[in-house]
């Protein structure tokens, strides 16, 4: 689950991550509250506003803008809020729709008072797959793409796997800060960041925490002035409080409404629509559709229990897609009954009226016999 800059900087503030202090804003009139009450309690005129959405590179799409005064943040807001915010990483890219931006965060000026004497840093934590065990990405090149800074300039980046049992080590966290370059109070505050952000990884299952940039300020501090965050799934029954923060605005509306009735769902790119039982035999029907030369259009796991409500709703969800051009059903019945399916096929088939495209179905198991008969006479 991905959650917005706001969300996730109250998640490791709670952890003693020290973060740029900002209030997030739906409508205008909240907008300039919250730029009344940062500019009051900081002293400083000037503010960052930015567009909350689930994407990054922000700031090349126009959605993150500083204001120096109340007139600046009023104009700013008012178009950012309500734009459908282009970003190399929404959907279609630059060139694709965009996302609505419905929320803004009105933050602190992070890089006061000497903004050339503050040095952007980057640092991200996630789970190394090939190790087993969780990595500690960081570079002295933060507030850039660090894809360019590691294809470019490798060597600006630095990885430190930290040990499952043993968790951060005091060493780890002083190397990290001496690769980064920092001396004197510099250097034991982002000891003391790094290790408290870490602790808020572990701490919130988190499956990704990106701090880009991580800025060292013109007095020593080290501060989170952006941060994305996405927690692991299956931790979030232990995370209640977490899970609240969930913004389904922000997900493909066809893979929310299938979370409703119980199916796994993930829209692809292809054109043949799947619907199939289990996630293992959903993935190797993928497999089987691209070794055939055609491509997978989703992801779709009924589950073990089946039934005619749920197949029609898949039916419904598969057929949302446009790109569909046919629907392979793939099922085998192991927990699952053949009939229970093919009724369930049947029954959509003939309640949806206006399914064009063809629908090639495969069963085999429990029932089978019964579930071919039931096809072949509707």
């Amino acid at each position: 689950m991905n959650l917005h800059e706001y969300q996730a900087k109250e998640i490791i503030a709670g952890f003693g991550v020290p973060i740029q202090k900002g209030i997030m804003a739906e409508t205008l009139d909240q907008a300039i509250a919250a730029y009344n009450k940062i500019s009051e309690e900081t002293g400083n005129k000037v503010a960052i506003v930015k567009a909350q959405i689930h994407a990054g590179g922000r700031g090349k799409g126009g959605g993150v803008k500083l204001v120096k005064n109340l007139d600046e943040l009023k104009e700013v807001s008012d178009s950012i809020l309500g734009m459908m915010l282009k970003t190399p990483q929404t959907p279609g890219g630059m060139d694709g729709e965009g996302k609505l931006v419905s929320k803004i965060l009105i933050a602190e000026d992070a890089y006061a008072p000497d903004f050339d004497a503050c040095k952007e840093l980057y640092v991200s934590i996630l789970m190394d797959r090939d190790k087993q065990c969780n990595v500690i990405i960081y570079s002295t090149e933060g507030g850039m793409d660090i894809e360019a800074v590691a294809e470019e300039t490798p060597h600006l980046v630095h990885k430190e796997w930290i040990d499952a049992e043993l968790g951060m080590q005091g060493f780890q966290a002083r190397k990290i800060a001496f690769n980064l370059g920092l001396s004197g109070l510099a250097f034991k505050n982002m000891t003391k960041f790094i290790t408290n952000l870490y602790k808020s990884y572990v701490g919130s299952d988190a499956s990704l925490i990106e701090i880009n940039p991580t800025v060292k300020t013109g007095d020593d501090r080290i501060i989170a002035v952006d941060t994305k965050m996405s927690i692991d799934d299956n931790a979030l029954y232990r995370h209640k409080d977490i899970a609240a923060l969930r913004d389904v605005t922000e997900e493909d509306p066809a893979e929310v409404e299938a979370g409703e009735f119980g199916l796994n769902y993930v829209k692809l790119d292809g054109n043949v629509g799947c619907m199939v039982n289990g996630a293992g035999l959903a993935m190797a029907t993928m497999d089987i559709i691209k070794l055939s030369g055609g491509s997978p259009a989703n992801f779709l796991d009924v589950g073990g229990t089946a039934d005619a409500a749920r197949v029609e709703q898949a039916f419904k969800i598969i057929l949302k897609d446009k790109n569909v051009k046919a629907i392979l059903i793939n099922i085998f019945g192991g927990i699952v009954r053949c009939d229970r399916v093919a009724q369930g096929v049947v029954d959509a088939y003939k309640n949806m009226g206006n399914i064009e495209v063809p629908i090639i179905v495969r069963l085999q198991g429990t029932n089978a016999d019964i579930a071919k008969e039931l096809i072949d006479n509707s």
